[in-house]
């Protein structure tokens, strides 16, 4: 009768640790996964509040090309992120990614922007205009 009592307890005592230690190597990987599924949530939730409109865009006989854009999302955004945009022109199956200008003065294929900031903060915010 000790025997069978003494073999449940060391059962039990086993069947207590190794749910510990599986607890102890799953639960890692489970707050691993929860940090990915919200920082994959934050960028989604970025995106969707970003929205950007075209208001008129202009060419002159020169060659250069004026757009004015209106952020019209709901979040800022950042001129560092400005400045890693691509702009791309040209006519359908003909056209050229253009490069940032470091200089502000525009050569063959460049790019620059202003800002109608009225904050001053470095960050194009909703309802302010930018023009390329």
């Amino acid at each position: 009768m000790s025997a069978d009592t003494f073999t449940t307890a060391l059962f039990l005592i086993t069947a207590v640790i190794a749910a510990g230690v599986l607890i102890s190597a799953i639960f890692p990987v489970f707050y691993q996964m929860a940090g990915t599924f919200t920082s994959a949530g934050h960028a989604a939730d970025q995106q969707l509040r970003t929205n950007i409109q075209i208001i008129l865009p202009f060419a002159n006989e020169s060659g250069y090309a004026r757009v004015w854009m209106k952020n019209t999302g709901s979040t800022q955004i950042a001129l560092s992120d400005i400045a890693r945009s691509d702009v791309i022109c040209g006519d359908a199956g003909n056209f050229n990614r253009l490069s940032l200008s470091s200089t502000g003065t525009l050569s063959n294929g460049q790019w620059t922007y202003t800002l109608a900031d009225l904050n001053n903060n470095n960050y194009w915010d909703p309802g302010e205009t930018l023009e390329i």
